[in-house]
């Protein structure tokens, strides 16, 4: 099998080739302009891609071969922890994805997985190999001019032994790559169909067998130049199974000892490239005391810790990672370095140099982590909805505690926080010990989501409620999905999981200035300073929602507006406009070319934010409130 490996970290993508070359043909790539030539020359099974490369990023690397009908497996490798980069990344396209600092055994099994799961589709119309040809118009197979009569199956197998001749297939990859699911036949059953299109083709006048067995391995397509077995193909001993692969892939029992040899060889011959990345970055840091850092610099640290926290971990060093994950935060958190944020860069450099003068770390065996579910408290006294939320439907999935009062006393958060609170306040004996404990968890934990349970009509406890900041309101009666939806939403809402927001100024400082207004909310940005490429920048993003600075040079956003609002599928998108005119006269064009909302200049933080924020969720709760609308107009 054959692999592009796209990456441009030297120590990331030196241990995956040599992890990987004992068992695949591997090709590396370093930026995403190679990758996309090297996948138009090339045939590969699988594609590791790296979100970060130079050039073309991998995402635009993904969109790009999915919208060229290249089905090739993709994995992504990326060092971004949000679940909106990996929902991007998935949504453009890609099969899988592995989080850096990734586990070495645990990247080589997600290889292993994806290879099995791949689809075989024929890409060819006339296949040909030796006197068989296959015509993928008629879908008829043929041998010396003479149609084979085969039966579906071993139709699909003899198709797949075509389209790819050189390649070995065991018979737990066929089965995997030609049968739905619910539908697999036993691999006995793969050996006799085997047999039988073996003695179909002699029928035909083949004078030996086409489909070679090479055991150990599984089947494949007899070399053309030569009827003689294979060479270097040990012949078969007692117990042998030719349809188990056993050194075309990687054998799980062997990665953690593979992962460990490679590391601690490799770790010897990138010490001092590491060593090398975190001086770089301490002299980044040293050239400028409190103050702004200048975008270059800025850039370069950023670059410099982005790599080290991927391939850090990579390596063993996860406390290492972690530390240039807190560096990679401070960097990111404001446009101004203060005095105490210098002293806390300074200080983790510090320790990442101590790390780094250890040895690394054995590698752990592996074991899949199991993802811990989430915990949800449910405060009231009703036994229908105790009852309800106990189900096995939501209990597989959640970690729940009941209890039923507030002051209840095992009800300790010493013990730890849940990440989702229900709260019933329909019981009118309740209702005031309950909303005393609300305004508690306002004053303490404000971070976990308050969810309200109501009656359908209570105006005074909804507004009681909502200023000690309830998250949502749910209406009783209600059922099991409708919770479950409920908490799916506080735990990863749609505008802050993947809402995206288009900025265009032709101020580059205006930008970051928005940029890093807007990420912390979990919004994904891209910005534009060139208005020129806005319509390529629109359909390649697909944003949730665009903002415009009035006043640009050859293209106007007043321009760019009315342009927007003319397309019949981005007609509906929120516009916000940012002017330094507040005049009627201009409030009255910005409305009329199409805006929805007006920011002035000079921009406060927390308006722009809210604005932003509550126009993508009013969007969105219209876009819900339009499906629903359909669904039932359809019953």
């Amino acid at each position: 099998m054959k692999i592009l490996l796209v990456e441009d970290d030297r120590a990331t993508y030196t241990l995956l080739e040599q992890a990987l070359a004992a068992h695949y043909q591997i090709e590396v790539a370093t930026d995403g302009r190679s990758a996309l030539a090297l996948a138009e020359q090339e045939t590969y099974d699988l594609l590791i891609l790296d979100l970060g490369i130079p050039q073309v990023d991998g995402l635009q690397v993904c969109q790009q071969l999915r919208s060229q009908n290249d089905q090739t497996l993709i994995l992504l490798l990326t060092a971004q922890d949000q679940a909106s980069d990996r929902i991007l990344g998935l949504d453009a396209g890609a099969d899988d994805y592995v989080v850096k600092p990734f586990h070495l055994p645990e990247l080589l099994a997600r290889i292993r997985a994806l290879l099995r799961r791949g689809r075989f589709t024929a890409a060819a119309t006339h296949l040909t190999w030796g006197a068989i040809e296959y015509n993928g118009l008629t879908h008829e197979i043929r041998y010396g001019g003479q149609r084979l009569r085969l039966t579906p199956k071993e139709h699909r197998i003899l198709e797949l032994l075509l389209s790819n001749p050189q390649r070995i297939f065991s018979r737990s990859t066929m089965i995997d790559q030609l049968w739905e699911l619910g539908d697999p036949p036993t691999e006995s059953a793969i050996s006799s169909h085997i047999k039988a299109i073996r003695q179909k083709l002699k029928a035909a006048g083949a004078q030996q067998d086409l489909i070679e067995t090479i055991y150990g391995f599984g089947y494949r397509l007899r070399s053309i130049e030569s009827a003689l077995p294979h060479a270097g193909v040990a012949e078969p001993t007692a117990g042998s199974d030719p349809g188990t692969v056993t050194s075309n892939a990687l054998p799980e029992t062997q990665d953690t000892t593979e992962a460990a040899t490679l590391m601690a060889e490799l770790w010897e011959r990138f010490r001092d490239s590491f060593q090398a990345e975190i001086a770089s970055l301490e002299a980044i840091v040293q050239q400028f005391q409190t103050g702004a850092l200048p975008a270059h610099l800025r850039q370069e640290a950023q670059r410099t810790v982005h790599k080290l926290v991927g391939s850090l971990g990579v390596y063993g060093f996860s406390q290492g990672s972690k530390l240039a994950k807190q560096i990679a935060d401070l960097l990111h958190a404001d446009i101004w370095l203060t005095d105490t944020e210098m002293a806390q860069i300074a200080t983790l450099i510090k320790a990442l140099k101590q790390q780094l003068s250890q040895p690394p770390p054995s590698v752990q065996s592996y074991s899949a982590p199991i993802q811990p579910r989430p915990r949800v408290l449910l405060v009231s006294h009703d036994p229908e909805l105790t009852a309800s939320i106990s189900l096995p439907t939501l209990s597989r999935s959640l970690q729940i505690t009941i209890v039923p009062h507030p002051t209840d006393s095992n009800l300790d958060f010493d013990q730890g926080l849940p990440e989702v609170i229900l709260l019933d306040l329909t019981d009118l004996a309740t209702q005031t010990a309950c909303l005393a404990w609300l305004e508690m968890l306002a004053h303490n934990y404000s971070q976990i989501p308050v969810l309200v349970l109501i009656e359908p009509n209570s105006l005074s406890i909804r507004l009681a409620a909502t200023r000690l900041g309830a998250r949502q309101f749910l209406t009783k009666p209600i059922s099991t999905t409708q919770i479950l939806q409920s908490i799916d939403r506080v735990l990863s809402p749609r505008s802050q999981a993947d809402s995206r927001v288009l900025i265009v100024d032709d101020d580059s400082a205006m930008l970051e200035f928005l940029s890093h207004l807007l990420t912390p909310w979990g919004l994904e940005v891209v910005t534009l300073d060139e208005p020129q490429r806005f319509w390529q920048v629109l359909v390649a993003v697909s944003p949730d929602l665009i903002l415009l600075d009035l006043e640009m040079p050859q293209i106007s956003g007043l321009e760019l507006c009315e342009v927007v609002r003319r397309d019949a599928q981005w007609g509906d998108l929120p516009l916000l406009v940012v002017t330094a005119h507040t005049d009627a006269d201009s409030l009255q064009q910005a409305f009329a070319a199409g805006a929805d909302d007006f920011i002035t200049k000079p921009i406060l933080g927390p308006e722009l934010v809210t604005r932003v924020l509550s126009r993508i969720a009013r969007t969105q709760l219209r876009g819900r409130h339009r499906t629903l609308t359909i669904g039932e107009s359809d019953q």
